[in-house]
């Protein structure tokens, strides 16, 4: 259930897991996406907003 404060974000991921660092794929995976293009919807928290930051070169990123 979202309280009326709390907003999304949509994420997208665009560009592979392969190879990349462990701690990318960490933050890939604890923002709930599996596989290339699976696209999820987060809560616009400081904690995702740092994952999000970190790997912003896989992620394709919406306001929702």
């Amino acid at each position: 259930m979202a309280d009326k404060g709390n907003k999304t974000i949509k994420v997208t991921l665009v560009r592979s897991m392969h190879g990349r660092l462990k701690n990318h794929q960490a933050c890939v995976r604890g923002l709930g996406l599996r596989r290339m293009h699976h696209t999820v919807d987060v809560q616009d928290t400081p904690e995702n907003r740092g994952m999000i930051n970190r790997v912003s070169y896989l992620l394709q990123v919406e306001e929702a």
